[in-house]
């Protein structure tokens, strides 16, 4: 009797498996990128805030290219794939985040704001038009040179997976 059991919940689980394989819609990897989706292009992402970081621009576009290259079985085109993105960098700035009693900051927050647009060529439900934001706060004592690089990698970072999340996972 026992084994009848766990042989009917394994048949189960595998029919189970196969379904969600065979859906075309979801896969292992945690994205749901329809079937008919083979190819993805990235336009290069302009800076356009009233202050910049030199390699912006660049560390978001290639990234965003390198996620979808990593995390998915899409291929990549220069131009009109599948999923083209475009977008800009439309603020990078640097606030006080919390005072002192000596009315001085104690922390500082570099905020990057870009506006991303995905047109899905197979489903238009697909496609968006949204902001992204992420901050990093740090020592406001420290001089903001000597940490812009990391904290660009990191919010940067942070913008891609919530542009990723969007995109190829629906969140």
């Amino acid at each position: 009797m026992k084994l009848k059991v766990r042989a009917l919940i394994l048949s189960g689980l595998l029919f189970a498996l196969l379904g969600l394989q065979s859906c075309g819609f979801y896969s292992f990897s945690g994205t749901s990128i329809p079937q008919e989706v083979k190819t993805f292009s990235v336009s290069f992402f302009e800076n356009n805030a009233p202050i910049n970081s030199p390699l912006l621009s660049q560390t978001i576009t290639e990234g965003l290219k390198q996620k979808f290259i990593s995390e998915t079985n899409l291929s990549i085109e220069e131009l009109n794939g599948d999923f083209d993105f475009s977008g800009e960098i439309i603020a990078f700035t640097v606030t006080p985040v919390s005072a002192q009693s000596s009315d001085n900051a104690q922390l500082n927050r570099l905020t990057i704001k870009t506006s991303v647009k995905l047109v899905c060529a197979s489903d238009d439900k697909l496609s968006f038009e949204q902001t992204f934001s992420n901050f990093q706060d740090f020592d406001a004592t420290v001089n903001f040179s000597d940490v812009e690089n990391d904290l660009v990698e990191e919010i940067s970072s942070m913008l891609i997976q919530s542009i990723f999340n969007k995109s190829a996972i629906n969140w």
